[in-house]
């Protein structure tokens, strides 16, 4: 009889066994993702976040308002963003302001819209943290309301155009930042300037012959991220604007729910366990670029863990002038080359 009860309890004891020492694995591998340590009070300055009713958006959102900040939370659904505000307000209910705001980087008119809210309502910005983006398979053939394929159109060129229309807020507020959420993905990036809108690769998944567990429209708008960073860091070189890119590393979001099905968590659970950030920890990063003082005066800069990142992507200015160039011209043109 004690026989068997020493085996109940030892058949118990082992799942209970699992979940610890997974627990003490995840934090052994977590510590070596860093934490903002600025506690700066940001009474009296504006922050747009995009893209921040949910996830690495929200957690940046609850972490300035924190803060005391006023965070304006640009959100393609209102309603949402109007749900991220009240459970922001349960957590903290003495934060600072919150203002959600219509945004839809996959038009350019929603952009315009947008901009010309914020142009009524304030006359200076002090940072702005271009969060948002989105992942869907190639093989959708999904385009923004101009007919740019989706990651080029809403990744880059929305938040290329929203931050250029309001450059002149942001200089009003100097010292004052751009925060560009970009990805160490860039470094798989390659971008084919005769085909931006990726037609070749679009086809190609169509007919299967693609590697669905990599997107190149995601690596390339990635890419074309870090390049806008270095571009306009230069332009505004000497008004007081910082402009920094950031990683927030491979974080659970709901960015890959196009990609990842349910049967993956499973699969890859042991992965996922050791490597994927919860989009608070994901958030870290992106305060810090916004808020720490210490890094005031510094720009065209790369952060990951909160610090600087030495990318090993080739960089070419040419490519990076001609990035800049050809951008300005979609946007002028209102359609995709």
């Amino acid at each position: 009889m004690w026989e068997m009860v020493s085996t109940k309890v030892i058949y118990a004891a082992i799942p209970i066994s699992v979940v610890v020492a997974i627990g003490l694995l995840r934090k052994w591998r977590s510590r070596g993702w860093a934490k903002c340590l600025s506690t700066t009070c940001l009474r009296g300055k504006t922050f747009i976040v995009t893209g921040a009713n949910s996830g690495i958006g929200l957690e940046t959102a609850k972490a300035l308002v924190r803060r005391k900040a006023r965070v304006i939370l640009a959100c393609r659904n209102v309603a949402k963003g109007k749900e991220a505000i009240a459970e922001i307000r349960k957590e903290q209910p003495n934060g600072g302001e919150l203002i959600p705001m219509q945004l839809d980087l996959a038009s350019f008119t929603s952009i315009e819209n947008f901009v010309s809210i914020i142009k009524a309502g304030f006359y200076k910005i002090d940072c702005l943290i271009n969060n948002a983006g989105v992942v869907i398979p190639l093989k959708d053939d999904v385009k923004t309301q101009e007919g740019f394929e989706i990651h080029l159109g809403v990744n880059h060129l929305g938040h290329f155009y929203l931050t250029n229309l309001l450059l002149d807020l942001l200089k009003r507020g100097s010292p004052s930042r751009v925060v560009i959420v970009s990805s160490t993905l860039h470094e798989k990036g390659k971008l084919d300037f005769s085909d931006l809108n990726l037609r070749k690769e679009i086809e190609k998944a169509k007919e299967g012959k693609t590697d669905a567990r990599h997107n190149p429209g995601y690596s390339n708008s990635k890419l074309m991220n870090v390049y806008f960073m270095k571009s306009l860091a230069d332009k505004l070189r000497g008004t007081g604007v910082d402009v920094n890119a950031c990683c927030p590393g491979f974080c659970y979001t709901s960015l890959f729910r196009y990609s990842i099905r349910w049967y993956h968590y499973i699969l890859m659970a042991p992965v996922f366990l050791l490597f994927m950030r919860s989009a608070q920890q994901g958030s870290e990063t992106v305060v810090f670029c916004a808020t720490e003082y210490n890094i005031e005066g510094q720009t065209g800069k790369f952060y990951r863990d909160c610090a600087e990142y030495q990318s090993k992507y080739p960089f070419d200015n040419d490519e990076e002038i001609k990035l800049w160039n050809v951008s300005d011209e979609m946007v002028k043109a209102r359609k995709p080359l």
